[in-house]
């Protein structure tokens, strides 16, 4: 019973590397790069997208954004009403978005006219660990409310990232954060992550993500 667990782990797990590879060959054919946006519910993850498309659009980049959620379109209907190209992608109580759903709906994008997709994943700070889409980049988020234990509490999460950014981070006055111990904690688990500290509300607080960002794609 044991062997027959690890086993059905393991062939989900390589089954979603294959497509998390064909899936960044359709991008890259197209020339168009892939993000994966991780973080708690209420990180600010959709705060931070919008931010970021903002900053972007002065560099004449065109982004669509793939909306991830358990229910509903509430994100998704925010980031349409900003005139930005999106897809709901609803995973009806899985808690984790897999490249085979990645694969399915690319193609409701005209990637011809889009130099970036953002993924917005479920609001989890494990199971979208261990679930590569088809992105070139994952992006982690903490935000200051949370606590500065979450490295320690969810190290694969923080172990994968390529970068870590910390948000609302104009409420550290208010809350006992150690932003150092997080970079330190980070930079344990992978000493390549970049980490960022973003007030999500200020406008031009992602420009040095942005600058990072862009030599990376």
């Amino acid at each position: 019973m044991i062997k027959m667990e690890i086993k059905v782990v393991r062939q989900i797990l390589e089954w979603n590397e294959d497509c998390h590879k064909e899936v960044q060959e359709e991008l890259r054919e197209k020339s168009v790069s892939m993000i994966n946006i991780v973080g708690s519910p209420g990180a600010g993850k959709t705060t931070f997208i919008l931010n970021l498309i903002n900053e972007l659009k002065k560099y004449d980049k065109k982004v669509g954004v793939i909306e991830g959620d358990i229910e509903g379109t509430i994100d998704a209907k925010r980031i349409k009403g900003e005139g930005i190209p999106v897809v709901q992608l609803n995973t009806q109580g899985a808690c984790h978005i897999e490249a085979m759903s990645i694969k399915h709906i690319i193609g409701e994008f005209d990637l011809d006219d889009l130099d970036l997709v953002i993924v917005e994943n479920i609001g989890n700070l494990v199971c979208p660990a261990e679930f590569d889409i088809g992105e070139v980049l994952k992006i982690a988020l903490l935000s200051v409310p949370e606590g500065d234990d979450k490295v320690v509490k969810y190290p694969l999460m923080f172990s994968k990232a390529d970068a870590v950014v910390i948000t609302k981070y104009d409420m550290i006055k208010y809350f006992k954060f150690d932003d150092n111990e997080v970079e330190k904690q980070t930079l344990l688990r992978n000493p390549y992550s970049k980490i960022f500290k973003v007030d999500s509300l200020k406008e031009g607080g992602t420009k040095k993500f942005i600058n990072w960002l862009l030599k990376k794609i």
